[in-house]
Formats: C-alpha cells, structure tokens, sequence
C-alpha cells in the first residue's frame, strides 16, 4: 500500500436531519405550552421516550457518501466533480480529518494540508503571521523549516502590509490568499483544495492554479474539487465523478468531465420552474425560459449574428411591488467556464419597482455575437438586496451559425466562444 497515498474502502458518512411538524408562526406562547405539553408527558409516560405534541421533530437518515472505495497513488493530480449535495466536500473533510467518516476504512500516507473553507485551520484572534507558525506546527513543522519558508509565504499571499493584524479582520480575499499559501508552500505530501478558491480574484485564482499545478510536478498528491471545469481539465490527471454520495465514475479528466457534461445537459432539461435545487427565499420564482427572434416569434435556438431576446418568466409570491429587483445571467461553456456576465445593475436597467402584472425579464442582444454551439446559464435575482432565486446551471440553449458579417460566409466552428465586428486594412 505504500504505492498509494490515499486508499479507501466502503466508505460511508451518516447526517441525521430533523423536520419539525408545524404550521405558521408561532408566538412565544406558543412555544411555552409545547414546552410544557412535552414536560408532563415525559412525567407521565419517564420510560416512553416521546414527548410528542405539536412541533416535535421527526428524522430521516441522510447519506452524504455510502459506499466509496477509491485508490489515489502517491503524486496524483486528481479532481473531483458533481453537482452540489453529490458529497464531494464531505469526502474532503473526512480526508482532512475535520469529521469522522460513519463507516469503511481510510489510509493515509504522508501529511495532509487543507484548505476547504475560508480561515480553515486559522485562529482568527491570532495575526498573520502567529497562524502561519501556527499551521506549520499543526502539520508537523518544526520552526527553522517553517522559517526558510516563511518569506515565501508572505510573498505569494500579498498581505504582508498586514502580517501583524489579527485575521479576524482580514477579508475573505485576504483569508484566502494566507491559507492557501501556507497550505501550498509549508511542504505538505497531500494537498486537498475545496472550491474555496473562486472567493479569490480571477489574478490570484490563476496564479493558485500554477502553484498547485508545480506542486504536483514535485511529486505530491492533490485533491482538487472545482465546478471550473477547464481548471480541472488543465491541472487533473485523473478525475472522479460524485452523484449523490457515490462514485459514478473514475477516469482521466477528459472522460469524467464529458460524462459530468452529459448528465448535466440531461438534468438541465428539467423545466425551470421544477428545479429544487434553487437558492433565495422564494419572494419571486423562475419558471421559464423563452428564445425568441428578431420577429419576436419563439425559436429553438438563436443565431449567430441576428437579433436575440433570452426572456425569462418569473412568478412574484408576494402578490405586491417588487421594490428594488437585480437581475443577472451569467453563462457558462460546455466546460463550466464562465464567459460573459450580464447584469441589471451594471447595465444600467434599473428595476426600482416591478408591477404585479409584470411577469418577465428580457435580455435583449441586437447582434447576438456568440459562435455556433451549446451553452449554459446561471440565474440569480435579488429584491431588495435579499436573494429571491437562484439556479446554477438552470439550464441550456444553442447557437446557430449565422452570417455575422454579411459576407456571405459563416465562421468557423470550433474557434472560440465569441464574434465581434472588426476591420482588416493595410497601413
């Protein structure tokens, strides 16, 4: 087994999620007479173990991982992929020993490093630089090899204006550029990598992706978990697909990702307004998504070059207003990569007041500039600053060629995400 550096059997791990039976509000009265129904029934009934009564909690078993078995040799670059709740951040945890697993067995060669949230590991009345000796010392190093490393450390994390401030007043951006720093520079034999790392900026987010991708060429083992797709596909060598708390899949990057693509196109047929796996409290409520052409009429898809309108149908649950609405769409490749980014705010369309009758929001794209192929979208909309829903990868639409230029000829596929008008002159 020395071959390997992670090895795992049968592994398995249990949540027990409570559901209260209630209906409405309850007033602190209330919750007094529920109190004191349960305490004279406990009094009546000492060996019954019910206290029952309005509002008790019924529970379910919840596996976030059953049954995985899965080998990672020693210098593995692997990713880990699925859908939120498939359990990837669960499995992490259990490698970093944050949680213990319910069931199977876990071997471990080598000092694991982690980082899964942001200020995981770190004490945050602690400075800087305390918690980069301090997490050294958690990883079994001593203080003169966590010195030679230490002007390193501040280097690549950029904070070193703020090595003697307490974290605890540090921003997440900062957080994340000590951790991971010290995560990747402190010499750990595994590395494992939770998608934490979008909260840093797209410069910082590539230059993490090169540091662990030199990580890896040295010969240590990474865990990497990421709904990047691209990223995955340019650092992993291997690649696990998690659906539901069970291995789907395991393979090179290129074969789990289209699987994970596949499935993903399957799942996002799933009508918008039937998605559960949506965010917000529910104030408005996505439900459909209508293309439609340069006539106004619906179409299947849109094409290249001619007028688009992406108009999403909404239902409003608050039955008044909608004061203060943000729209924004963001759309992905069939990588999961992020391309453009469209926003109420940003463009100027202010929605200080929807009326109740309003039922829509249109983007509305005169030359719709995008190549021939299949794209994915995420929806999010907030009122009042609060967010009313939001669905990642809520879905698809495709692009058609089209005669952008009106030159007669149509671009070529393959090349890229994005047409724009330009000339060619000799100077």
């Amino acid at each position: 087994m020395s071959d390997y550096a992670i090895k795992i059997e049968n592994l398995g791990k249990k949540y027990i999620i409570g559901h209260q039976r209630q209906n409405g509000y309850k007033t602190f009265r209330d919750v007094l007479v529920e109190k004191a129904k349960s305490a004279a029934n406990l009094l009546l009934h000492p060996f019954s173990g019910v206290t029952g009564g309005p509002g008790a909690d019924d529970y379910e078993e919840f596996w976030a991982l059953n049954g995985v078995n899965l080998e990672i040799k020693a210098g593995e670059r692997v990713g880990i992929i699925g859908r939120n709740g498939a359990g990837k951040s669960t499995l992490l945890k259990i490698l970093s020993r944050i949680t213990d697993p319910t069931s199977g067995d876990i071997w471990i060669n080598g000092r694991v490093a982690s980082l899964l949230e942001v200020g995981t590991g770190f004490h945050p009345e602690l400075t800087g630089r305390e918690n980069i000796y301090l997490n050294g010392a958690i990883l079994g190093m001593g203080r003169v090899e966590i010195k030679r490393k230490f002007d390193e450390i501040v280097a690549f994390s950029e904070v070193e204006k703020f090595l003697d401030t307490p974290v605890k007043r540090y921003s997440s951006g900062m957080y994340v550029r000590l951790a991971f720093s010290v995560a990747a520079h402190l010499e750990p034999e595994i590395l494992v990598v939770d998608e934490v790392l979008a909260v840093g900026d797209a410069a910082f987010q590539k230059k993490c992706l090169g540091k662990m991708e030199e990580v890896g060429k040295e010969g240590r083992t990474i865990l990497f978990v990421s709904h990047n797709m691209a990223a995955i596909q340019n650092l992993c060598s291997r690649c696990v697909l998690l659906n539901k708390g069970v291995i789907e899949t395991v393979g090179t990057a290129e074969k789990v990702i289209n699987k994970y693509i596949e499935s993903s196109s399957i799942e996002a047929k799933i009508s918008i307004g039937d998605r559960l796996d949506r965010s917000g409290d529910g104030k408005i409520r996505f439900t459909a998504l209508t293309l439609r052409d340069e006539n106004n009429c619906s179409v299947n898809s849109l094409i290249c070059g001619k007028k688009a309108v992406l108009s999403f149908s909404y239902k409003n649950n608050t039955l008044v207003a909608l004061k203060n609405l943000n729209f924004t769409l963001g759309i992905d490749n069939l990588t999961g990569e992020r391309i453009t980014y469209v926003g109420s705010e940003i463009c100027g369309s202010s929605f200080s007041e929807l009326a109740v009758g309003v039922n829509s929001i249109d983007v509305c794209v005169e030359k719709f500039p995008f190549m021939p192929g299949r794209y994915g979208f995420t929806i999010y909309c907030s009122v009042n600053g609060v967010v009313a829903d939001w669905i990642q990868n809520a879905g698809y639409f495709d692009v058609q060629p089209g005669d952008y230029y009106g030159t007669g000829k149509l671009p070529p596929s393959g090349q890229g995400n994005f047409i724009f008008d330009y000339c060619i002159y000799a100077g």
